[in-house]
């Protein structure tokens, strides 16, 4: 395999496509990169309208899916972790493929506050005020600008982000499954007083092309390098060709829905530094054990397959083993996660037990 040049960062700007194609875009180039095939890269991408979901969400929790459906909005889910977002072309998309040697670091809340500063730098050159926010928002005067988050593949990593150019945060409170109450016209007020666009901003909007160059400039100076507009390699396209036909499916957007079972289903919903956890739990109640298990949220956790691996490994679990066993499934395992613990699992799991023993009371 050839030595990967670490002195040139591509850019590769991929225009406005459907969900679906990004989505494969994603899986493609962090495969070919973490294979070596791919350079490093810097993509720009623009979304047609879309609700996407965190790969370890559930799309009927977080997707007002009727609503969807009916104003042609599509649903995808993303191959990175976090929660449910909208998309349309007012929004100008980034993406960085890179390395663990490129970047210096293995630590991905170290990554995240280097690049987010950069992206931030970069929007203060074009006149706001920008500021990285941990654990991975850029803001301006405390209002969001851009969301961010990532994946490794191995010593690859995809670390993703947002610009709000001209964004209409009451689409997004209508697309998201949020509750009646948060639709008022007050409650609107108060998202939008929570986010603020580029055009906004700026008394006068710059072209999208000198936005972008403002982003990629920022980048090349933080890490030290030249940039390069470059187009898909062979490789990157088969990956891409082969990605879209796993992603543009229901299987794929509908993976981490409620599972089939015939026990009732207790749940509950717990907050940490690392995101927002739903955990259902199906119990055998005269045996004591944990029937089945089910665990979605707006987490950052790698190998993404992980929590899955999860759910089986506790699955008919004797509820009185379940801290050991989630305690051991971690220290077994080479897992990479954002502000997040074993600690945090077995809390999250442990609040759907105790909404069990409520439920049971008051029967």
């Amino acid at each position: 395999m050839p030595e990967r040049d670490q002195t040139t960062l591509r850019i590769l700007d991929t225009g406005l496509r459907p969900a679906a194609e990004n989505m494969a875009f994603n899986r493609a180039l962090l495969e070919c990169h973490q294979e070596g095939a791919s350079p490093h890269t810097l993509r720009f991408l623009q979304f047609q309208p879309c609700a996407l979901v965190g790969f370890h969400q559930n799309v009927d929790q977080e997707i007002n899916t009727e609503y969807c459906q009916e104003n042609g909005i599509a649903i995808q889910r993303r191959i990175t972790g976090g929660g449910a977002i909208y998309f349309d072309a007012t929004q100008l998309g980034w993406e960085l493929y890179l390395d663990k040697r490129f970047l210096g670091s293995a630590d991905m809340g170290q990554i995240a506050a280097r690049i987010c500063n950069a992206a931030a730098a970069g929007m203060r050159s074009l006149g706001v005020d920008a500021q990285f926010r941990p654990r991975n928002d850029i803001e301006v005067d405390g209002r969001k600008i851009s969301g961010t988050g990532g994946a490794f593949d191995g010593d690859s990593i995809m670390y993703q982000g947002t610009l709000l150019i001209e964004f209409d945060v009451e689409d997004m409170l209508r697309i998201l499954r949020i509750p009646a109450e948060k639709l008022s016209n007050k409650a609107i007020e108060s998202a939008r007083d929570r986010v603020v666009n580029l055009a906004t901003l700026l008394d006068e909007m710059p072209a999208l092309d000198v936005v972008k160059e403002a982003i990629a400039r920022a980048f090349a100076e933080e890490f030290g390098v030249r940039t390069e507009a470059a187009d898909l390699l062979p490789e990157e396209r088969r990956a891409f060709d082969e990605a879209l036909a796993d992603i543009d499916t229901e299987e794929w957007v509908y993976q981490r829905n409620r599972p089939a079972t015939d026990a009732p289903m207790f749940e509950s919903i717990s907050k940490s530094d690392g995101g927002l956890m739903r955990v259902g739990v199906a119990l055998d109640p005269e045996r004591k054990r944990l029937k089945q298990l089910w665990i979605t949220g707006d987490v950052f956790v790698k190998p993404a397959r992980t929590i899955a691996d999860l759910e089986a490994a506790l699955r008919d679990t004797p509820q009185a083993e379940m801290e050991e066993r989630v305690r051991a499934f971690f220290a077994e395992r080479d897992v990479e996660m954002l502000q997040l613990s074993a600690d945090d699992f077995i809390a999250a799991i442990q609040s759907a037990l105790a909404q069990a023993e409520v439920e049971a009371v008051a029967e």
